[in-house]
């Protein structure tokens, strides 16, 4: 079911929407292989009617299966855009489409979820990535040395 809001109802007062959005309904579906969405957005959002739009302020959360990018170990990160906000004008350049004095927000939350995933999911700020097995198969890990700098060579160049 699509998240649509009804203006009639907001000639009176404001209106509280509360619930989820089945995926299906979002399409959440990310190009991103380390990337999974498999449970539905949630949202507490209140929309209000202005002069000449429709005003929408609440939050978004959305928790997805994530895979480290440096690691690759699993991890949960939940999407959550807790300050969002929406301004539909009726009239002029983008103005909004009604039908049956009705709004359907499903492809701003859409639009709005996607671009707020990782684009880089890490489990900790501060991984270190995959470990690299010691000499001859050994499971000792070993601390492997820093890749000379694209530089050094112009350093040597300098000395001569």
């Amino acid at each position: 079911m699509s998240l649509i809001v009804n203006l009639e109802d907001l000639k009176e007062a404001n209106l509280r929407l509360e619930g989820e959005l089945s995926l299906e309904v979002v399409e959440t579906e990310a190009s991103d292989e380390l990337i999974k969405a498999d449970k539905p957005l949630a949202y507490e959002l209140e929309a209000s009617l202005l002069d000449d739009a429709l005003l929408v302020r609440g939050r978004l959360g959305l928790p997805l299966d994530c895979e480290c990018a440096r690691c690759l170990k699993p991890f949960v990160h939940t999407l959550s855009l807790t300050d969002w906000t929406l301004h539909l004008p009726f009239n002029g350049d983008g103005a909004i489409e009604t039908i049956n004095d009705s709004v359907d927000l499903t492809p701003w939350v859409r639009e709005d979820t996607l671009l707020g995933f990782p684009q880089h999911p890490l489990c900790a700020p501060d991984c270190s990535g995959l470990k690299v097995a010691g000499p001859e198969g050994s499971s000792a890990v070993t601390e492997t040395e820093p890749l000379p700098s694209p530089w050094a060579q112009l350093d040597d160049w300098e000395k001569e």
